[in-house]
């Protein structure tokens, strides 16, 4: 081999950054592989949750979300037309991804990793070791190369099937007027489905709209068509940078890893099935990839599926059976009702589908009585 290191990192977004950053911490030799270079562009909804904020804080990166401004709440408008808005638990932030990922990396590069422009065609495990492009040579590699990930294939998981992975697009477009909070407005006519506006701070909005795939092909057009019927303030012909992107869901993940092969964040199906966000997963699941990397090599597997399984395997039980709820689109109404009633309803389903929250009986049986109609006046 030309170039051999204890953990190589195949895609340098969240999961990988932050794959290659415990890596570091833990004394790893790590070349970090992008087919980009860096500052440069990813479709996502660029939204950052506190969760997120404090595993960057873990790490070690305190400058993430610099310079952008705190979103103190967030307004969600259910199928039915409800509306629940009330402040967030601890604030969130909207930063593009073309900043987001390259401090993330330039964190990576000063804490030791080596950093390379490389597509990465072919992977080969072997006994002591893993070769990418018969030149390239890790004790572990780490596929956190998204959803349409060459590392994912090689261990023989094709991608999620319909039902279990989404379509959607953004851009970039004037925030709307009014206060600063994320807004989400869910679809009534395609349900799982809805938009979204996140201001940014600068004058401008993360806008986009998805939807969950059933078996029939989604044109730009008909995206974009959704996005404006849903976001009736945001002139269609004022946003830029406009990508769609899909989002594999977490209701259908395979294995983490095989021997010396693991795989985090999109590559491993890690995108909330409630909400879409997957920042958050992908830097837990990639610190958890980095650290089994480094620490026991012929044992990464194990202790990688171990970890995962300690630190989210509840909360992704959980988020499952909530999406499974969720489909039926009376039940998101019930919740948004729940939710405008009583903040800890709020703070549940936030929890749940921004961090590692869990349902509870108390949260269910408010749903229920949402579900209902029931309820008085809205509990502060």
């Amino acid at each position: 081999m030309s170039d051999e290191f204890d953990v190589v990192v195949v895609g340098a977004g969240p999961a990988g950054a932050a794959a290659a950053l415990t890596a570091r911490r833990a004394g790893a030799s790590v070349l970090l592989l992008d087919r980009a270079d860096f500052p440069r562009d990813k479709a996502c909804g660029d939204g950052i949750a506190a969760h997120s904020v404090d595993v960057l804080a873990e790490l070690g990166v305190t400058e993430a979300v610099a310079g952008y401004a705190p979103l103190p709440a967030l307004r969600m408008i259910a199928p039915g037309g409800g509306a629940v808005a009330r402040a967030l638990p601890r604030p969130a932030y909207t930063v593009p991804r073309e900043v987001f990922d390259a401090r993330l990396v330039a964190a990576a590069v000063a804490a030791g990793a080596q950093l390379r422009r490389h597509t990465v065609r072919r992977v080969e495990p072997r006994a002591d070791r893993v070769v990418l492009d018969g030149e390239l040579s890790g004790r572990v590699v780490v596929g956190a190369d998204g959803a349409g990930s060459v590392v994912r294939r090689a261990l023989g998981h094709p991608q999620n099937p319909d039902r279990h992975l989404a379509l959607a697009i953004r851009g970039y477009a004037p925030a709307l007027p009014g206060p600063s909070e994320q807004l989400i407005v869910t679809s009534q006519a395609r349900w799982p489905a809805y938009a979204w506006s996140f201001p940014i701070g600068d004058g401008r909005a993360n806008v986009g709209y998805g939807e969950v795939l059933r078996g029939e092909p989604l044109s730009r057009s008909y995206l974009l068509d959704r996005l404006a019927a849903l976001l009736p303030g945001t002139d269609l012909a004022t946003v830029t940078a406009l990508r769609a992107h899909h989002l594999p869901l977490s209701t259908h993940r395979p294995a983490p890893g095989r021997g010396r092969t693991l795989l985090a964040g999109d590559a491993l199906s890690l995108i909330n099935p409630f909400t879409g966000e997957g920042i958050f997963y992908a830097l837990l699941s990639g610190a958890l990839a980095g650290a089994a990397a480094a620490r026991a090599p012929e044992e990464a597997a194990a202790r990688y599926a171990h970890g995962l399984r300690r630190r989210l395997g509840t909360h992704l039980r959980h988020s499952s059976f909530a999406a499974w709820l969720a489909r039926r689109r009376r039940v998101v109404d019930g919740a948004v009702r729940a939710a405008r009633r009583d903040d800890r309803v709020f703070y549940d389903v936030v929890e749940l589908g921004l961090g590692d929250g869990r349902l509870n009986a108390r949260t269910l049986a408010m749903i229920g009585i949402g579900l209902a109609g029931r309820g008085g006046a809205p509990r502060q």
